[in-house]
């Protein structure tokens, strides 16, 4: 017998699929318009697009599909701001044609540091289960690209996750470049299940279309394996997680830009 509470969230969990797969429509028809334009310019853009955010999903546009959730009987009022003020400094506005070449030692361990106004975030990388995607963070995070970027979505109804890696903020931004998915059989992903602590891979719905776009899980979150898993947060990145969830997102409907003023002051990728 399925429980009340189990049918909400497997309606919610489709319900956000369905979602992700009219932004992935509509974001297709934009690429081939900008692609016109882009001609006209004589610019190639190659972008990555929106995820569920997980890309939890897709590199998204959850903020702006929100209003298809269905609200909670009663939003909950808007709690104070746990974080700090971030650095002074601009997002890099960059991007690149093609995915860099391989430069990182599969035989090595590497850590992702993630320097934000809520605390610091560190990430043990699965770099031989998911090389092209620890190789391109590691490139990305070399070149500043992550630096003073917003994380502009948190989930909070159906999955638990914090998404970030979109320069625009918009949940539609990437580095011009996709990398091909990997890790979809990691053996942490139990019954269609990311458990908690897992850092993924947002992506456009599709195969092969991960760009910068990642999302942190800061509690067990039912999705398809279709999300490249690539990261572990530590324990001492898990309270941070927490803490930002803790204080909400801001439609009150479960899915939107987080109440914490979550920026990456820094981010960067080291080798042990």
């Amino acid at each position: 017998m399925v429980s009340q509470e189990q049918r909400r969230r497997q309606l919610a969990r489709e319900k956000f699929l369905r979602q992700q797969q009219r932004r992935t429509a509509s974001r297709r028809k934009a690429r081939v318009r900008n692609s016109v334009i882009a001609s006209v310019l004589g610019v190639v853009v190659i972008g990555s697009v929106a995820l569920y955010t997980t890309g939890v999903l897709k590199n998204d546009d959850k903020a702006k599909a929100s209003s298809d959730v269905s609200p909670s009987p009663s939003a909950p009022s808007k709690a104070p701001d746990p974080c700090a003020k971030p650095a002074a400094g601009a997002v890099k506005k960059l991007s690149w044609k093609k995915e860099p070449a391989m430069a990182v030692d599969t035989s090595a361990k590497y850590t992702m540091k993630l320097a934000t106004t809520c605390g610091d975030i560190d990430v043990a990388m699965k770099t031989a289960a998911a090389p092209h995607t620890v190789n391109s963070f590691a490139f990305l995070a070399g070149r500043g690209y992550f630096d003073h970027t917003k994380c502009h979505r948190l989930t909070t109804n159906g999955i638990y996750v914090l998404q970030c890696g979109d320069p625009t903020g918009s949940g539609s931004g990437g580095p011009g470049y996709t990398i091909p998915d990997e890790n979809l059989k990691d053996p942490s992903l139990k019954g269609n299940v990311y458990p908690a602590g897992t850092v993924a891979m947002a992506n456009a719905g599709q195969k092969h279309t991960g760009g910068s776009q990642f999302f942190l899980v800061y509690q067990d979150s039912q999705l398809p394996p279709s999300y490249t898993p690539f990261g572990t947060v530590s324990e001492s990145g898990m309270k941070v997680l927490k803490k930002i969830a803790a204080a909400g997102e801001s439609t009150g409907r479960g899915d939107g830009a987080p109440n914490a003023t979550v920026v990456v002051n820094r981010a960067t990728v080291g080798k042990s």
